[in-house]
């Protein structure tokens, strides 16, 4: 078992080294955006400009989900993990060489092809190589990865200008590169393919041979050998097959949580954060220190790291609304001191709003961020994992293409503590809903939860222990 682990272990460490890299990309504006305000940059960009080269990262996740999800049921999640790489290391060279604004929309539009294929696909792979037991915890560490990467890049761009960090960004790909071609296919694919033998194989390699796996294993072969074969069809029919898709429990369900869960995602400030960290912390506390973003940097990747133990002693759930819950209660108080300050109720004071954020950004990221990135690795049941990421991944674009093309404006406009407020309301929300139609997938196989979309409950749960579920069942009828 214990080298059962440490191949897991090798081919998740792939996909961190990976979002690591995605965490730069997102990191990036911070160190650009002030640089090109610089009367002795050769590129300049009004404010409007500045907003395009930071939303058209997000913008560019939409075709990256979409040739991701093609590439993967094409060719395999190896494969797909290699051609999503490329545009990445491509934007970067282009990067680079950019002489103006235009360049750079183009080369932050390609690192976002690979950021919103690699994340999802990310979580593909985490959830279909590792075992139960490991899942929630490498799943978790996706986040710790993007959050060391933005942490990463802030700090390269305190010393070196932004055309060297271009190149050093560079690094992480090669070694990345390497480890993804050394991986095996994943054995869910091979048996989508009917390539049991080799699942099989790949399989217990990955896993070991024990009572579990082996349940596991036959379970999802004998779900692939249910399904029948599906020969190649034109365009036109299989976009009916999609649309037909939404007719199905097991599709409608798991979009349905995934898109209050995006929007969960993008409210906590996920991607604000790193994009703006430098005017949200100068209008907090006055000062521009770039040490008081690279303390808030440490502080969440730190919590972030901490969340994968936290998700191997608790529920998903029980991690997740607690944590969300009590991190709205300190968002509130953090924009309240700042509004109060605003009219001048009460004096200016800086470190306590600092400390608050610090307390909500640590908080928050125990779950209300982690999770909803590990959801796309649990709950879109093999035949719809395809078009259920593809879905997720516009989700998960739109919400942070609107979030980071509004929050300049809400930061001018209401300031912090009203940008803050809406979207603590907007996370309340999508709690609320979440709570009553997510179900708790912890230790749980991907078959089991499968088998929990489709029938309202798990196998081994009676009928007075749906947590709730019923509601689910409600909306879809």
């Amino acid at each position: 078992m214990a080298n059962a682990f440490f191949r897991q272990a090798w081919i998740v460490s792939g996909v961190l080294l990976t979002m690591m890299e995605v965490g730069m990309f997102l990191g990036f504006t911070t160190c650009l955006l002030p640089a090109l305000k610089d009367p002795d940059s050769p590129i300049k960009a009004t404010l409007e400009q500045s907003s395009w080269i930071a939303a058209s990262f997000s913008l560019a996740w939409i075709p990256g989900f979409l040739s991701s999800s093609y590439y993967m049921d094409r060719f395999g999640r190896r494969m797909a993990f290699i051609l999503d790489i490329i545009p990445g290391a491509l934007g970067l060279v282009l990067m680079y060489f950019s002489t103006n604004v235009t360049y750079l929309i183009a080369a932050r539009s390609l690192q976002g092809i690979t950021a919103g294929s690699t994340s999802i696909l990310g979580a593909i792979v985490i959830g279909e190589y590792s075992s139960p037991v490991h899942r929630g915890m490498f799943l978790n560490l996706k986040t710790a990865a993007l959050y060391g990467g933005s942490t990463l890049v802030h700090l390269l761009g305190h010393y070196y200008h932004w055309r060297t960090v271009a190149v050093l960004t560079l690094l992480p790909y090669l070694l990345a590169f390497g480890m993804v071609c050394t991986w095996p296919e994943s054995p869910s694919w091979l048996a989508s393919e009917k390539r049991f033998d080799v699942s099989r194989e790949v399989f217990y390699r990955l896993r070991g041979k024990t009572e579990q796996s082996t349940r596991e294993l036959k379970e999802m072969i004998k779900a692939q050998e249910d399904r029948k074969k599906i020969d190649k069809i034109s365009f036109l029919k299989s976009m009916k097959n999609f649309f037909r898709k939404f007719g199905k429990r097991d599709f409608v369900l798991p979009v349905l949580n995934y898109l209050f869960a995006a929007i969960l995602l993008e409210t906590t400030g996920r991607h604000i954060f790193p994009a703006y960290a430098v005017q949200i912390i100068s209008e907090i506390s006055g000062n521009v220190s770039s040490f008081y973003t690279l303390g808030l940097d440490l502080l969440v990747t730190i919590s972030a790291t901490f969340s994968s133990y936290l998700i191997r002693i608790m529920k998903r759930r029980t991690l997740l609304f607690s944590t969300g819950f009590a991190a709205v209660l300190v968002l509130k108080a953090a924009c309240c001191q700042l509004y109060l300050t605003s009219i001048g109720i009460i004096p200016s004071m800086p470190w306590i709003p600092m400390t608050l954020f610090s307390v909500y950004f640590a908080i928050v990221n125990f779950a209300c961020a982690p999770i909803p990135l590990a959801l796309v690795g649990e709950i879109f049941p093999l035949e719809h994992r395809a078009a259920g990421t593809t879905i997720a991944g516009v989700l998960i674009a739109a919400t942070s293409i609107v979030t980071l093309k509004t929050t300049p404006l809400m930061l001018a406009t209401v300031k912090v503590y009203g940008t803050f407020t809406i979207l603590g309301i907007t996370m309340v929300i999508s709690l609320v809903f979440l709570y009553f139609m997510l179900p708790e997938t912890k230790d749980r196989t991907l078959q089991e939860i499968e088998y929990f979309f489709n029938h309202g409950k798990f196998r081994d749960e009676g009928k007075n222990k749906n947590n709730g579920q019923e509601l689910t069942q409600m909306i879809v009828k």
